[in-house]
C-alpha cells in the first residue's frame, strides 16, 4: 500500500465605453454586475475574503502530503504522457480540494456536497495509477464533507460510509489486516474532527451576528430613548418659551416690569431645557444595568448557556449601577469566551455582585486576576471604593465577586 497523505491531514471589468460626442469628454460608466465579468467577480468574491486566507493555510500544509502519491503516479506510468495525464488529475484533485471550502459557505447546504462529490470522482479518475491505493485520498474528501458543515444526521452517515467503503477496499485488495482498518480509522476520525470544526466556527459566526444584532437593537432603544425624552424636553419647553415670548412682547409698552419678569423666566426656562437635552445625551454613554442585563440574557442564549439572572437591578443602589454593568458586561464576557460553560448565575445584592459559572474554573491569568479585561475591571472597582476576587465557584466553574462601597 502507498504512503498516505491521510495519518497527517489533521495538521492542517466594466464594458468599454461608447464613443464620445465630438468636444465632449466621455463619462465612466459604472460595472455592469448582470454582465459577465461581474457575475465572475461575485463567483470569486469567497477565494479572495480574509476567511478564505486561513483554509489556504492549513489547506495548502495538507496538501504536502500528496507529494507521495505524486511520485506513486509517476512510478507506474510507461510513459511520458499517462505520467503528464495522472499529474494533470492530482493537481485538480488539490486545486478542487483548495477552493472547496471558501465557496462551499456561500452556497446552499443542499449544493455544499458538490465538491465532496467531485473530489470522489477525481480520485476514482486516478484509479489506472493509485490501483487500491484510491482510499489515500479519501481522507481529503471526508474533510470537504466535515467542512460543509451540514445537519449532523447527514455528516456522521456519509462520513462512516466513506470509512466504510475504504475499509472494503483496502481489505479485499491487501487483507483484513490492522492497515485496512487503520486506513478507515483515519479517514473517520479526521472528517469526524474537522466536521466539528465546522461547526464550532459556525456557531461563533452566528454568535457574533448575534451580538450585532443585540447591539444595533440596543442602539436602536437608545436612538428610540433619546427621542423621546428630547420630544417631551423640548416640546414642553419651547411651547412655554414661545407663548411667554409673546406675551412680553405685548407688555413691553403696556408694563415693562411685567414684560422683564417674563423674559427672566424665559431664561430659566431655555438653562433648563439645556440641562436636560446634556442630561439626554449623557444618558446615552452612560452604563444601563437594565439594558447590561437584557444584552447578558441575549447573548448567553445565542452561546447556549443556560442564563440565571435577576430580573432588574433594582437589588443595586443607584449610584453604583453603572459599575454593576461594567462589571456584569465583563463577567459574561469572560463567561462566554473562555469558561466553556453550561449555566452562568448572576447575583445582584446591595453591596455585592457574584458572577458565576460551571465551566473549566479558574487557569491561567484568570486564576489570579490577572488577565486584561479583569485588570481594567479592578482599576474600575478600585476606583469606585470597591473590591473584586475570583475563584472557583460553588458550580464548579469560575466565579467572580465584586463588593461595593
Amino acid at each position: 500500500m502507498s504512503t498516505s497523505p491521510s495519518k497527517d491531514l489533521a495538521a492542517v471589468g466594466p464594458d468599454p465605453d461608447e464613443p464620445a460626442a465630438a468636444g465632449a469628454s466621455a463619462a465612466p460608466r459604472p460595472a455592469d454586475p448582470t454582465a459577465p465579468a461581474g457575475r465572475l467577480g461575485r463567483l470569486l468574491d469567497p477565494l479572495r475574503s480574509g476567511r478564505a486566507a486561513g483554509w489556504y493555510l492549513g489547506a495548502g500544509i495538507a496538501l504536502i502530503w500528496l507529494l507521495s502519491p505524486l511520485a506513486l503516479v509517476v512510478d507506474s506510468a510507461a510513459t511520458t504522457l499517462p505520467a503528464g495525464l495522472g499529474f494533470a488529475l492530482l493537481i485538480l484533485f488539490a486545486l478542487v480540494f483548495l477552493i472547496s471550502n471558501p465557496l462551499q459557505q456561500r452556497m446552499p447546504p443542499a449544493r455544499r456536497l458538490v465538491f465532496p462529490a467531485l473530489l470522489l470522482l477525481l480520485s476514482l479518475c486516478l484509479l489506472p495509477w493509485f490501483g487500491a491505493s484510491v482510499p489515500s485520498l479519501w481522507t481529503y474528501v471526508g474533510v470537504s464533507v466535515g467542512m460543509a458543515a451540514l445537519k449532523w444526521r447527514y455528516t456522521w452517515p456519509l462520513v462512516m460510509a466513506l470509512g466504510a467503503v475504504a475499509y472494503l477496499v483496502e481489505g479485499s485488495a491487501s487483507g483484513w489486516g490492522d492497515d485496512a482498518l487503520q486506513m478507515a480509522a483515519i479517514i473517520v476520525s479526521i472528517s469526524m474532527m474537522m466536521a466539528a470544526f465546522g461547526k464550532v466556527r459556525d456557531t461563533m459566526r452566528e454568535l457574533r451576528a448575534t451580538q450585532r444584532e443585540v447591539e444595533q437593537l440596543a442602539a436602536d432603544r437608545e436612538r428610540s430613548r433619546m427621542s423621546r425624552d428630547l420630544h417631551d424636553i423640548l416640546g414642553h419647553s419651547l411651547t412655554v418659551v414661545t407663548v411667554k415670548a409673546d406675551l412680553a412682547g405685548r407688555l413691553v409698552d403696556l408694563d415693562p416690569e411685567r414684560a422683564k419678569a417674563e423674559l427672566g423666566e424665559i431664561q430659566e426656562l431655555t438653562r433648563g431645557a439645556l440641562a436636560d437635552v446634556r442630561a439626554t445625551v449623557a444618558g446615552a454613554r452612560r452604563m444601563s444595568i437594565s439594558g447590561e442585563l437584557a444584552a447578558a440574557r441575549s447573548a448567553l442564549d445565542a452561546a447556549d448557556v443556560r442564563a440565571d439572572l435577576p430580573s432588574t437591578g433594582d437589588a443595586v443602589p443607584a449610584d453604583q449601577r453603572e459599575l454593576a454593568g461594567w462589571v456584569l458586561r465583563e463577567g459574561v464576557t469572560n463567561v462566554i469566551r473562555h469558561a466553556g460553560a453550561c449555566v452562568c448565575r448572576v447575583r445582584l445584592d446591595a453591596d455585592r455582585i457574584e458572577i458565576a459559572d460551571d465551566g473549566v474554573g479558574p487557569t491561567g491569568a484568570a486564576s489570579t486576576g490577572s488577565s486584561t479585561g479583569l485588570t481594567g475591571l479592578r482599576e474600575r472597582v478600585g476606583s469606585a471604593g470597591g473590591g473584586l476576587s475570583v475563584g472557583r465557584s460553588d458550580l464548579g466553574g469560575f466565579r467572580l465577586t465584586v463588593t461595593l462601597l
